[in-house]
C-alpha cells in the first residue's frame, strides 16, 4: 500500500497538473470507487462541475484537492489505486473507475484501481491538528512532515501508549504516513525491533526514531518512492525507483548493509515484517 512518499509524489503531481483548473464534467463508472459518498454518482459529479481546484494537498496516506469553499475531492489510493493524467482521447485503462474533464480541454484526471480498495469522494472540511482537512479524516494525526506536527508530544504519546513500538508507528491516530515499509527502515536506522515495548523507551530513542523516519521517508521521497510492481504509479504512469535503497524491507536472508548479518524476516499483523537480528535484537535478547 502506498505510504507517505508515494502518496506525496502523486500530490505533487496534481499539484502541477491539476491545480488551478476548472471541472467541467465528472464520470463515475464503477459505484464501489465512490461508495463512501453517500448521496450517490449523480451529487458527486454535479458537487464538482464548474469548480475551480485548488492547490493540492496531503495528510499521511490521504490526498485532497480543495474546490473552494468548504468542499474538497478526498482520495484514498488503498492497495492498487493510480490518480493518472493522460489525454482525454487516451483509451480507458481497463481498471478505470472515475474521469474527471476539464473547461480547458486539457489532460484529464483519471482513478483507476485494479482491486478498488482505495476511493474517492466529495466532502466538507473541518479544523484539526492545526489546520484544514476534510471531515472524514480528522482523526488522523499529523504526519511528520506537517508544520504542526508536535515532537514533544509524539514522544509523550508514544511512551504513554501499552504497545509494541511497531504497532505504535503504523497507528494514524498516534502518527500518519507511516506503514509497514517505512516502519521496518525507521526502526533498522534507529537500531530497535518492532517488539520493543513503547514505555521502555527513553525521550531522546523517540527522537532518534523520529530523525530515522523522516529520513527515511525523504531518501524515498527523492527517488519517487517505493514501487514493488506496476500498480504503485505517479500521476504520469511511472514508478519510483527507493526498492534498490531498502536496508531490510523484502530483503530476508541477505546480509546487512551495517553488521553482515542476515536479515530476517516475521509474521506480523498478517504482514512481514523484516530486521537485523544483531543490530536490532528482540527485547530481553543480547545482539549475537
Amino acid at each position: 500500500m502506498p505510504e507517505l512518499p508515494e502518496v506525496e509524489v502523486v500530490r505533487r503531481g496534481l499539484e502541477r497538473w491539476v491545480s488551478g483548473r476548472v471541472v467541467a464534467r465528472a464520470e463515475v463508472l464503477h459505484p464501489r470507487a465512490i461508495r463512501r459518498h453517500v448521496p450517490g454518482a449523480a451529487e458527486f459529479s454535479a458537487r464538482m462541475e464548474g469548480r475551480t481546484i485548488g492547490p493540492a494537498e496531503r495528510r499521511g496516506k490521504y490526498l485532497w484537492l480543495p474546490l473552494g469553499g468548504s468542499d474538497a475531492i478526498l482520495a484514498h489510493l488503498g492497495m492498487s489505486g493510480q490518480l493518472l493524467v493522460v489525454e482525454p482521447d487516451s483509451a480507458p485503462e481497463k481498471h478505470l473507475r472515475v474521469r474527471i474533464g476539464f473547461a480547458d480541454g486539457g489532460p484529464e484526471l483519471r482513478f483507476v484501481d485494479q482491486r478498488t480498495f482505495g476511493h474517492v469522494l466529495v466532502t466538507g472540511m473541518t479544523q484539526a491538528g492545526g489546520r484544514a482537512v476534510p471531515e472524514p479524516i480528522a482523526h488522523i494525526a499529523a504526519d511528520p512532515f506537517e508544520r504542526h506536527f508536535d515532537d514533544d508530544g509524539f514522544a509523550h504519546r508514544l511512551r504513554a501508549r501499552q504497545t509494541e513500538v511497531k504497532r505504535a508507528l503504523l497507528d494514524q491516530s498516534l502518527i500518519s504516513g507511516v506503514g509497514n515499509i517505512y516502519a521496518d527502515e525507521a526502526l533498522w536506522r534507529a537500531r530497535l525491533h518492532g517488539a520493543r515495548p513503547t514505555a521502555t523507551l527513553t525521550g531522546p530513542k523517540v527522537a532518534e526514531l523520529l530523525a530515522a523516519a523522516r529520513g527515511v521517508m525523504s531518501a524515498a521521497l527523492s527517488e519517487g518512492g517505493t514501487s514493488f510492481d506496476s500498480l504503485y504509479v505517479n500521476v504520469n504512469g511511472e514508478s519510483g525507483y527507493f526498492d534498490r535503497s531498502l536496508a531490510v524491507y523484502g530483503r530476508r536472508d541477505e546480509p546487512c548493509s551495517r553488521c553482515g548479518f542476515p536479515i530476517v524476516r516475521e509474521s506480523f499483523m498478517n504482514r512481514s515484517s523484516y530486521s537485523c537480528p544483531r543490530c536490532q535484537p528482540r527485547p530481553g535478547k543480547v545482539a549475537a
